[in-house]
C-alpha cells in the first residue's frame, strides 16, 4: 500500500485513454528506425579496440 492515495489522473487505464498528440507517431517511427539501423564497420571497430584496451588495464 502507498501512503499516497491514488487518484483518476494515475490509474493505468486513464493514462492510456489520453488521446496521443499528433507527433507522437512519427516520433515513434523514427526512434524505431535509429533502434534498428546497423553500426557502421568503422564504429564496431572502435568499440572493439576500446574493449581490448579496458582488458589490459
Amino acid at each position: 500500500m502507498s501512503s499516497k492515495p491514488e487518484t483518476p489522473e494515475d490509474t493505468p487505464a486513464t493514462r492510456k485513454s489520453r488521446p496521443r498528440p499528433v507527433w507522437a507517431e512519427g516520433l515513434r517511427r523514427m526512434y524505431d528506425e535509429v533502434v534498428e539501423e546497423s553500426l557502421p564497420d568503422d564504429f564496431v571497430d572502435l568499440l572493439k579496440k576500446l574493449d581490448q584496451s579496458s582488458d589490459k588495464s
